[in-house]
């Protein structure tokens, strides 16, 4: 199974199985994102840290996805 179709299938797992094929591609010795996703990271990790009250979490994503039908 390719990187993609990972990707893919992940929406349909839980949150826990998410968490844990995260944690293992984080430790693994993938290749590092190219500079642009890693820029993008950055900013949003900033934007959180500068108000965390707008961060949604996890569940509540996948809970709307759900409803909407995504």
């Amino acid at each position: 199974m390719s990187f993609n179709d990972v990707l893919g299938e992940l929406p349909a797992l839980y949150v826990s199985k998410r968490r844990l094929l995260i944690r293992r591609a984080m430790d693994s010795n993938e290749t590092p994102l190219s500079s642009v996703p890693e820029a993008v990271s950055d900013q949003r990790r900033a934007a959180h840290q500068q108000d965390p009250a707008t961060a949604i979490p996890l569940e509540m994503k996948a809970r709307f996805r759900h409803r909407s039908g995504e």
